[in-house]
């Protein structure tokens, strides 16, 4: 690896050594800066072609160097010869202008070292291209190397050649004398030039209608940068020491045939007896076999054997040559027109482009990259002709490769995307769009064609705007989306809004419609659905379109509309355009399906959250019971109130009410046990009939039947309790405390069986009457008890502990639930019960 790169060093450093010392001093470098060596060319390879440009102006140019060197073993005579040879070539050269001649930049300077002049750029010699390499860098460029003739090219070459012969023949009377494939040069182009007069005889009676060329005797000694290739030299300038234009014609003749024999002139001359040579060659030519034309095209070879004929009287002329069917080729007289394009007027030339897309498909990449494509984007600044130019360009712009875009098409499109008039010219790029969004760099789309696409949303021209908004979804996709969030959308929205068009506005909503998929759902449904509710117009073709991009948000995978929006805001909006008098049948029927189609979908949606939410909730519930059951099953003792609101997740009601609970059982708990205390019956003693008690007795039985259908209440003093307690915990071995409204069973603790009395109230609302709804009044009972036992009385102290002030607003809540009816009743027993005791008393 080391070796190869000391090689190619010493290779780049020989070859800029030998360009350095060749030029080196000499005046052109003053005025051009010179490049690297390309090709070589003129007569025997003799010049060496190097690339360069202009200093002032930056001008591509080819600069044409003979180093001295080259002909160092030459006498002095000799090569004082050889640079008067040169020098006469290059000054007749530049004396000369048509588009068929090499054009010369700068005139011939001569230095001490070398010859040089500058010409049009270049890309090499026909004699490179065909094989001859002579005075090439080492390595040959891969260019020249791999570089093939189409064969439009070659028609079209021979033709230019054609065409140069005929400009000198007929204009300058001139004969060229050493036409050759060294003397032709393609340009950068791939026009065909020719070069190299060293050897050129002019008419010496030009003014007369005959004119006459008078030609030097072929002397075998001179060098041979001082001779015509003898190869392409005619028979009579040999044998005859004669020539004319026909001489020409002939050396066109062996130009053909090389052409298309890879380079190989007809015949192989002896330098060395070159006399004897020539007229073998004669009586060969006179008898010319079918075999030596047989590799050139049959519609020319008829005519190639003319220009070899012996008689110089019989060989077409450079004018007959250019009219030949040979050259009637679509690509060769389409490069022909390009090249005479200059003295064709507007019309010709517009009625020649329209056609030309339907030619540029038949002709090599090449050909028309480098041949029409220049050609056609000099045409760019003649406004006028700009809408028939660009469609040609944009279609050769889509063969070339990106690379070659930006070098050859790209430059010269940038100042076209700028220019507004005339309109057409933004109807073509935008019809091109994908293309340009394709190929072009994305600092350059930012810069110069997105800014394009935002005239013409804006454009004042209803048409553009149309089309414009048609076209940009074909290449949405292409849009980067900061731009086409930040900058397309706002402008399409605004034309929507701000145009008087119909047309307009409806193709801005389908638009919309259409680049919803290159949106984000947010972006739309915060951006675009809220500006559908701000269009003023209410035209059937509107609210379609307003219908199309709900429709499009709702059912496309990517966006939908949340429930919340359909329910808040998008079918709130549907509906209000549904019934829009301007709709036909067929409109509304469109409207309700979008519209029922957006309930179904919301209800599902809903539904389903709903009975998800549902099923979350029963197995949370379920979990919470389990959870309590296990609770309970691992421990044997009941937990307490406070564990089970730990365990258990209750709410508020049920908190207070437990807490309650266990107030009232830690109460009961801190009572000492009752013990049961045995009554001694009185001693009986005839008294009178009590009263009290019979009323007490009667109106227990009463009770009885009225109050087992449900709780009563029963004044107190401080409040009211309910006729019935909740189950209180269990006391250290006791039963069940049973606690009853006084008309039932008796109120006490079932211990041992033995009831217990109950502590008398004190009086109620009715002045200490007995009555259904106050506590009965045991004092009678009381104050026989006391006589009978006075040292004894009757312990109630726990059943104080049941009606502290503490559970007065218990009880009070729980007396209020008692029916008015049941009160009523109450007190139509007890007025009945208190006649009755009247009557008896």
């Amino acid at each position: 690896m080391e070796s190869m790169l000391n090689k190619l060093k010493s290779t780049v450093t020989k070859v800029t050594a030998d360009m350095t010392s060749a030029v080196m001093g000499n005046p052109v470098t003053r005025e051009f800066e010179v490049g690297r060596h390309i090709a070589s060319g003129g007569p025997g390879m003799s010049w060496r072609i190097y690339n360069g440009t202009k200093k002032s102006t930056k001008q591509e140019v080819a600069v044409f160097v003979f180093d001295k060197k080259v002909i160092d073993r030459y006498q002095k005579f000799e090569k004082d010869q050889i640079i008067d040879s040169l020098k006469k070539g290059v000054q007749q050269l530049t004396r000369l202008r048509h588009p068929r001649l090499l054009t010369v930049q700068h005139p011939l300077e001569e230095s001490r070292d070398c010859l040089a002049f500058c010409t049009e750029p270049v890309f090499a010699s026909l004699a490179n291209v065909l094989g001859q390499w002579d005075n090439l860098p080492s390595p040959v460029p891969t260019d020249i190397k791999e570089y093939k003739l189409y064969d439009v090219e070659t028609k079209y070459g021979l033709l230019q050649v054609s065409e140069g012969l005929s400009f000198l023949h007929s204009g300058v009377k001139m004969v060229h004398g050493n036409l050759c494939a060294e003397n032709i040069i393609l340009n950068k182009s791939g026009a065909w030039k020719i070069m190299g007069f060293d050897f050129s005889i002019s008419s010496s009676n030009p003014s007369d209608a005959e004119p006459k060329y008078v030609c030097k005797e072929w002397d075998p000694n001179l060098s041979p940068l001082c001779l015509p290739n003898p190869e392409y030299v005619a028979p009579e300038y040999i044998l005859s020491i004669s020539c004319d234009v026909a001489s020409d014609m002939y050396s066109l003749g062996v130009l053909i045939h090389a052409m298309f024999n890879e380079g190989k002139p007809v015949f192989k001359v002896n330098k060395q007896d070159i006399f004897k040579s020539f007229s073998r060659q004669l009586d060969q030519l006179s008898h010319l076999s079918p075999g030596v034309l047989s590799q050139i095209p049959e519609e020319v070879r008829d005519h190639v054997k003319m220009l070899l004929n012996v008689t110089s009287n019989l060989r077409p002329d450079a004018d007959q040559m250019t009219k030949i069917p040979f050259f009637d080729d679509v690509g060769a007289m389409t490069l022909q027109y390009f090249d005479s394009l200059f003295q064709r007027d507007n019309l010709q030339k517009s009625q020649f482009y329209r056609g030309l897309p339907k030619v540029l498909p038949k002709l090599p990449k090449r050909v028309v990259i480098y041949r029409i494509l220049p050609a056609l984007t000099s045409e760019f600044v003649n406004p006028d002709m700009v809408p028939f130019v660009l469609p040609n360009v944009l279609l050769i712009a889509e063969e070339c490769t990106k690379e070659e875009y930006v070098r050859l098409v790209l430059p010269d499109l940038t100042p076209v995307f700028k220019q507004q008039e005339p309109v057409q010219i933004l109807l073509i790029f935008l019809q091109k769009m994908d293309l340009l969004l394709t190929k072009t760099p994305p600092e350059d789309i930012k810069n110069s064609v997105l800014p394009m696409v935002y005239r013409a949303v804006e454009a004042p021209s209803t048409q553009i705007q149309e089309l414009c908004l048609n076209i940009i979804p074909t290449f949405a996709n292409l849009i980067e989306y900061p731009s086409m969030k930040n900058a397309l959308i706002p402008r399409i929205k605004s034309a929507c809004l701000q145009t008087s068009s119909l047309a307009v506005r409806v193709n801005s909503l389908v638009c919309l419609g259409k680049i919803l998929e290159y949106l984000d759902k947010w972006f739309v449904i915060d951006e675009i659905l809220p500006f559908l509710q701000q269009i003023p117009s209410k035209e059937p073709a509107v609210l379609m379109g307003i219908l199309g991009i709900y429709k499009c948000t709702f059912t496309h995978k990517k966006l939908g509309i949340p429930k919340e929006h359909l329910a808040g805001k998008s079918l709130p909006h549907l509906v209000s355009l549904s019934i829009d008098n301007n709709l036909n049948l067929n409109q509304f029927n469109s409207f309700m399906a979008v519209i029922k189609e957006m309930l179904n979908r919301m209800e599902a949606e809903h539904k389903t959250k709903l009975e998800q939410l549902h099923i979350m909730q029963e197995q949370q519930r379920s979990l919470n019971i389990t959870n309590h059951m296990n609770q309970s099953e691992e421990t044997k003792n009941t937990p307490s109130p406070a564990t089970q609101v730990r365990n258990v997740s209750l709410t508020l009601e049920e908190k207070q009410r437990l807490a309650k609970e266990q107030e009232q059982a830690a109460k009961l708990r801190s009572q000492q046990p009752l013990a049961p205390q045995s009554i001694k019956p009185a001693t009986t003693t005839p008294q009178a009939k009590d009263l009290t008690s019979s009323l007490m007795n009667t109106m227990t039985s009463v009770n009885n039947l009225s109050l087992n259908s449900g709780t009563r209440t029963i004044p107190m003093q401080g409040g009211t309790i309910s006729s019935t307690f909740p189950a209180g915990p269990t006391m250290g071995g006791m039963g069940t405390m049973g606690i009853s409204n006084g008309f039932n069973s008796p109120m006490g603790f079932q211990t041992g069986g033995m009831g217990m009395g109950m502590r008398p109230a004190a009086p109620g609302l009715y002045g200490g009457m007995a009555t259904t709804t106050s506590t009965p009044n045991f004092n009678a009972l009381t104050q026989n008890q006391n006589q009978s036992h006075p040292s004894k009385p009757t312990d109630m102290s726990a059943l104080d502990s049941l009606f502290t002030s503490n559970d007065s607003q218990n009880l009070v809540g729980r007396l209020d639930m008692v029916s008015l009816k049941e009160f009523k009743t109450d007190i139509l027993v007890c007025f009945v019960f208190f006649f009755f005791s009247l009557y008896q008393w």
